[in-house]
C-alpha cells in the first residue's frame, strides 16, 4: 500500500472522528473528552501491538523523537480544539489545512525530491479543502478576536507536520507500533498532568462514552496509518492526504447527515481530489 493511500485513510477516519464530535454535548468537558479519545485510541493500539506480537518500546535511539511527535500531537490537538472552538471555520480551516506544505518542506529538506508539479499538487489539496470548508460556515454569530484564534490554527498546523514528520522518522527506524504507543502516552500522560494541574474534570460523563469511544478507534487507526508510511517511498505524501479529513468530515455529514453541500463546494472537492490523484501518479 502506497504512503498516499494511507494517508487517505488517515483521513477518512480523522473525517469519522470530526463528524462524531457533532454528537457530543456542549456540556461535555472539552480536556476529559480528548483524553479519553486518546485513551481509547491507545487501548485500540495495545489491542493491535498484542496481535501482531510486537515489541512494546521502540530502540533507545528514537524514543526521544517518538516522545517530541507525542508532545506536538498533544499541541496538535489542543489547538485543533481552540480554534475551532473560538472560530470562524473560514478563518481556521485554510491555516491549519496548510499543514502539508510544512510536511512537503521537512521532506525537501531531508533530500527528498519535490518537483514544482507536486508542489502545485499539494497547494490545489489545501486550497480545495479550504474552499469547501470555508463555504461550510453559516454562523452569523460574533466571533471573539482573531489573533489568538490565528495563533491556535497555526500550532495546530505546525502540531501535525511535527507529528507526522518525527513520528515517520523513528517508525522507519525501529516500527510504527512501538513508536506509535510512545507518542500516544507522551500525549495522555501531557494532558492528565494539565487536566490534575488545572482542577479540571477527567469524567466525561456516561452519556458521551459510545461517541467518544468511536473516535478514539478512528484516531487510533488514523495515527497508525500515518506512521506505517514512514518505511515508504514519499512517506510525506501520507501526511499530505490526510490533510482531506477536513474535506471529507463536510462530504461525510452531507451522506449521513443531510447537509447541504453547494455547486462550489462540489468544486473544492474536484480541486483537491485532483491534486490527489496527479501524487497517485
Amino acid at each position: 500500500m502506497s504512503a498516499l493511500m494511507l494517508g487517505l485513510i488517515a483521513a477518512v477516519m480523522w473525517g469519522v472522528h470530526d463528524v462524531c464530535v457533532r454528537f457530543v454535548s456542549q456540556k461535555t468537558p472539552l480536556m476529559a473528552s480528548l483524553l479519553t479519545v486518546l485513551s481509547v485510541g491507545t487501548v485500540f493500539h495495545l489491542i493491535v501491538m498484542g496481535a501482531q506480537q510486537s515489541t512494546v518500546l521502540p530502540d533507545r535511539s528514537v524514543m526521544g523523537i517518538a516522545a517530541l511527535s507525542g508532545v506536538l500531537f498533544l499541541m496538535a490537538s489542543l489547538g485543533l480544539y481552540g480554534a475551532f472552538q473560538r472560530g470562524p471555520v473560514k478563518l481556521v480551516s485554510p491555516i491549519i489545512a496548510s499543514f502539508p506544505v510544512l510536511s512537503l518542506a521537512w521532506a525537501a529538506w531531508h533530500g527528498a525530491h519535490i518537483s514544482v508539479l507536486q508542489w502545485g499538487a499539494v497547494l490545489l489539496i489545501i486550497l480545495g479543502v479550504s474552499l469547501v470548508a470555508a463555504l461550510s460556515d453559516h454562523s452569523d454569530e460574533e466571533v471573539p478576536p482573531i489573533g489568538k484564534t490565528i495563533a491556535f490554527s497555526v500550532i495546530a498546523a505546525i502540531g501535525f507536520a511535527g507529528t507526522f514528520a518525527f513520528g515517520q522518522m523513528a517508525s522507519a527506524q525501529s516500527g510504527e507500533l512501538p513508536v506509535t504507543l510512545v507518542t500516544r502516552c507522551v500525549a495522555i500522560a501531557l494532558l492528565a498532568l494539565g487536566v490534575f494541574a488545572l482542577k479540571l474534570p477527567f469524567w466525561p460523563g456516561h452519556a458521551a462514552l459510545p461517541v467518544l469511544a468511536v473516535m478514539g478507534v478512528a484516531d487510533g487507526i488514523a495515527l497508525l496509518m500515518i506512521n506505517s508510511a514512514g518505511h515508504l517511498p514519499d512517506a510525506q505524501y501520507a501526511s499530505v492526504a490526510s490533510s482531506m479529513f477536513g474535506l471529507l468530515t463536510i462530504v461525510f455529514a452531507w451522506i449521513f447527515l443531510k447537509e447541504r453541500l453547494s455547486a462550489l463546494q462540489w468544486f473544492g472537492c474536484l480541486i483537491a481530489f485532483s491534486g490527489i490523484g496527479y501524487l497517485a501518479l
